[in-house]
């Protein structure tokens, strides 16, 4: 049984749960550098031992896995304390603000001969679990396009003074969800074109960056793909349409992954239609008010991460692949800003990167 340390406790409380409910981890300790939320999380899992001294959790010789919850822009550093200290990494997507500290952190990783994972939970949802098993098995036979979108009504993230600041973006806040679906299907894209617009809701709210985008992308290979994204409007009722969802649409077959509601449709390469719903599983992967919280993704995903330490495979999106995600979003911000199409080699240049050294 791996030994975990969960740092940051907002985005973290589904860690804390998912570790508690999991045979393969014990929960050793729990950070954050605000006592008062150090505090609320000790009383709501009866779980005390808590520190706000992140160098503590370093220390503690007992800990093999640390994974991390903090603020994008910390995320550099305290992977790479956790790796120079000798730990395992889990780390909440996006991965790193700074793709000046990506090739440092990839020199630490080998050095330190430890795993870094890159939490991108919505792979882990069951009907994109399900979506990915059927692709692989050549149910809807050659790839030629694929569609992700995330639409959500996050009005209520412009109540919490952070994401009126210039630097919260929905591109990395939001829309990174769906582009890691196009990354995932389509790793060697090329280049990436987009706009974005500022709503009425999100600038009477004081938002200082996009709520609502469209992209297109171009992999080497040439086909395309498409994202979007809206972030502070109404959306429709789940039995109508998921907020976030993933569409495959292959030679011979075509499958769509919806999040919110657990639903699965696919029509196969011999003409099957199936719709598949995972209700039964609903406590699993929302165990607090409302969906803000989705625990049984963090759960399935931090099993996987601690298969691939037990039997030393690796487990992704590793650090590579995070590191090539962080690049096509960097991208696809510049897009944005010059209403141009941006190539990603481009943006790899720009910090002495290359897709050799990375996943793309």
């Amino acid at each position: 049984m791996l030994k975990l340390g969960i740092l940051g406790l907002g985005e973290g409380r589904s860690t804390i749960s998912a570790a508690l409910a999991s045979d393969r981890y014990e929960l050793i300790k729990i950070c954050d550098a605000q006592i008062d939320l150090c505090k609320q999380r000790a009383k709501e899992f009866d779980f005390q031992n808590y520190t706000t001294n992140y160098q503590e959790m370093l220390d503690d010789p007992e800990i093999d896995v640390i994974a991390i919850y903090t603020p994008d822009h910390l995320h550099a550093e305290h992977v790479k304390q956790a790796l120079l200290h000798g730990k395992h990494v889990v780390c909440t997507k996006p991965f790193i603000d700074d793709l000046s500290k990506a090739s440092e952190l990839l020199e630490i990783s080998r050095e330190s001969n430890k795993k870094v994972f890159i939490g991108q939970s919505s792979r882990f949802f069951e009907p994109v679990k399900r979506q990915r098993k059927d692709f692989d098995a050549g149910l809807i036979g050659e790839l030629i396009t694929i569609e992700g979108y995330y639409h959500a009504d996050h009005r209520w993230f412009l109540e919490k003074g952070w994401s009126l600041k210039q630097s919260f973006k929905w591109l990395y806040g939001g829309l990174s969800h769906p582009t890691d679906f196009i990354r995932w299907y389509l790793p060697e894209i090329e280049e990436v074109m987009g706009y974005g617009m500022l709503s009425s809701n999100g600038a009477a709210a004081g938002l200082k960056n996009q709520d609502t985008m469209h992209f297109i992308f171009k992999a080497k290979d040439g086909r395309i793909a498409r994202v979007s994204g809206a972030y502070t409007g109404p959306v429709q009722p789940n039995t109508r349409d998921s907020e976030m969802s993933c569409i495959l649409r292959g030679t011979t077959g075509c499958s769509q992954a919806d999040y919110m509601d657990l639903r699965y449709a696919v029509t196969t390469n011999t003409g099957e239609e199936q719709v598949i719903t995972w209700e039964h599983k609903l406590k699993h992967y929302f165990r607090f008010e409302g969906k803000s919280h989705h625990a049984g993704e963090y759960q399935n995903y931090l099993e996987y991460f601690a298969d691939s330490i037990n039997n030393d495979t690796i487990a992704y999106p590793d650090l590579k692949e995070g590191i090539g995600t962080i690049a096509l979003l960097q991208a696809m911000d510049k897009s944005l800003q010059t209403g141009l199409p941006v190539k990603i080699d481009d943006v790899l240049k720009e910090h002495n990167l290359s897709r050799s050294a990375i996943s793309l």
